[in-house]
């Protein structure tokens, strides 16, 4: 498999980047690369050096979709490692640094990230009812719970394309940066969340996905439950030494 279609690199302590590298095709999600980007995540996912992920994409998109040409050859059964599920697997916080255009299976792969920071030029579509293909990598029910029933729909019905503005109006992008902005941001927004504790990060990410499934009442219970567990691990002087630093962080970011 040809190593060059995904780079993987340490840019920072606790941070991997994950770039996609197959410009000349806007990162279109061939059969190797999609092995590629599964394989890594679950390196990395057994990596405890490494506490977040950044995805993004090389050249002028972060990604186009399954290879539409590779699959007029193969046809839809081409079976091929999952790379939303090793993402959505990974068990520290994935950021997407989107620019360009994120379409169908691209956007599918933006959706399995914890959170999306775009570029000013980032474009969204779901053109899976104009190409002829279902979603399979939880689109279908992803987008709504996220935008909304309505927009969502709006969005697969109509396969139109939505900009970075609208992105973010919506709620599907956290933030909007001009393009030299957009992976610094991230990077930042990695080192953030890396320098967190980290067997507490992967606790509260946990939770976080595991009550997204149950309805509130359950994913209430299942909060305190987890928060109970947690508590019987935790010294009183362990508790204190984290509240000071987390007091002078906090003096330091309003000054």
């Amino acid at each position: 498999m040809p190593t060059d279609l995904l780079l993987v690199t340490r840019p920072q302590p606790g941070c991997a980047v994950l770039t996609l590298n197959r410009p000349q095709a806007l990162n279109a999600l061939s059969h190797a690369l999609r092995q590629a980007i599964a394989d890594a995540a679950q390196a990395l996912a057994a990596d405890p050096e490494v506490r977040v992920l950044v995805l993004t994409g090389a050249g002028r998109a972060f990604c186009a979709g399954l290879d539409l040409k590779e699959l007029g050859q193969t046809g839809l059964s081409d079976a091929a490692a999952d790379p939303v599920a090793a993402l959505e697997a990974f068990p520290g916080p994935v950021i997407g640094a989107v620019h360009g255009v994120a379409i169908t299976g691209g956007f599918e792969l933006a959706l399995a990230c914890d959170l999306l920071l775009a570029s000013t030029e980032a474009r969204f579509a779901d053109t899976h009812a104009r190409i002829g293909v279902m979603p399979g990598w939880g689109l279908s029910q992803k987008l709504p719970r996220l935008i909304g029933r309505g927009r969502a729909r709006e969005m697969a019905f109509s396969g139109n394309f939505i900009d970075a503005a609208t992105a973010e109006r919506w709620g599907l992008v956290n933030r909007v940066l001009p393009e030299a902005e957009l992976l610094p941001a991230a990077l930042a927004l990695a080192a953030d969340m890396a320098s967190a504790l980290p067997e507490a990060l992967r606790a509260y990410k946990r939770v976080l996905n595991e009550g997204e499934c149950l309805p509130l009442g359950e994913a209430l219970a299942l909060e305190k439950r987890h928060s109970r567990d947690w508590a019987r691990h935790q010294s009183a002087e362990a508790l204190e030494q984290r509240r000071t630093a987390v007091q002078a962080r906090g003096r330091e970011q309003t000054q």
